[in-house]
């Protein structure tokens, strides 16, 4: 099932999330692959440990693809690359996605990516998907393709106030392109249970009725260092607490999740 996590919103933990699910899903033997939307390539430099290069198979030459008719069209697996880690691939991001948007749009390129997710759904158990913190063609590209949208939340004013924008935008979609979209739920993320601001904007949001998944994910240093090693954290340190916190998450999504109707 493609799941895309997306906020409008930058540094709310999108990468961090994204990989850190996609990793668990690996370690549980799932084959998993994560697919890097976003120009910035943090998803892309957090798995492989650098940022990728340029010439190397990514999401970029997918979308070149698209854009060329070919009697025989390159495989989907041309375009992915294996990460350090058993069972976890990636279709990596590339700095060439902003100059590549124009052009696909022109070109009505929108629904290429869902007929991709839908191959690429015979080979990957989970697909996540990390998209830049705008509703841009590439986000679109993806709610339009997915069936489950993943949202963090860090817990201030100007986060909240965005997440109803936020929310109605996936609605529309699912109303107009994608009936099979749901909204699986909001990621708390960096909670501090002890600071008052936090604890108040979560809790105004779950008794709004708003899918707020538990367990909230704590704040950590920790994760600074799974980062700077490129090693998620199931693998840098599985008994750390954020790291219990992120595998009951993903086994909560697993089993069902909670959910918008």
């Amino acid at each position: 099932m493609p799941l895309v996590v997306f906020n409008q919103k930058g540094g709310v933990g999108k990468s961090t999330i994204t990989c850190n699910l996609a990793a668990i899903s690996a370690s549980q033997g799932l084959r998993t692959l994560v697919i890097d939307l976003d120009p910035q390539g943090n998803s892309s430099a957090y798995l492989l440990g650098t940022a990728p290069a340029e010439e190397q198979p990514s999401v970029a030459t997918f979308f070149d693809e698209t854009l060329s008719f070919r009697m025989r069209p390159a495989a989907l697996s041309e375009f992915i690359v294996p990460t350090p880690f058993e069972n976890l691939h990636l279709m990596a991001s590339s700095t060439r996605l902003d100059e590549l948007q124009g052009k696909l749009e022109s070109r009505h390129k929108i629904y290429k990516l869902r007929e991709a997710l839908a191959q690429l759904g015979q080979d990957y158990e989970r697909i996540y998907i990390d998209t830049p913190p705008a509703l841009n063609f590439y986000t679109r590209s993806a709610l339009m393709g997915a069936n489950g949208c993943l949202i963090p939340f860090d817990c201030d004013d100007f986060s909240r106030q965005a997440l109803y924008t936020l929310l109605a935008n996936v609605q529309e979609i699912r109303a107009d392109h994608n009936p099979g979209l749901v909204v699986k739920g909001i990621v708390v993320n960096q909670f501090q249970p002890r600071a008052n601001l936090p604890a108040r904007l979560v809790q105004e949001l779950v008794d709004e009725g708003l899918p707020v998944l538990q367990p909230y994910l704590p704040q950590s240093i920790k994760v600074r260092e799974s980062h700077q090693l490129a090693r998620p954290m199931i693998y840098l340190d599985p008994r750390h607490k954020l790291t219990q916190a992120l595998v009951a998450l993903h086994d909560g999504l697993s089993n069902g999740g909670r959910s918008t109707g």
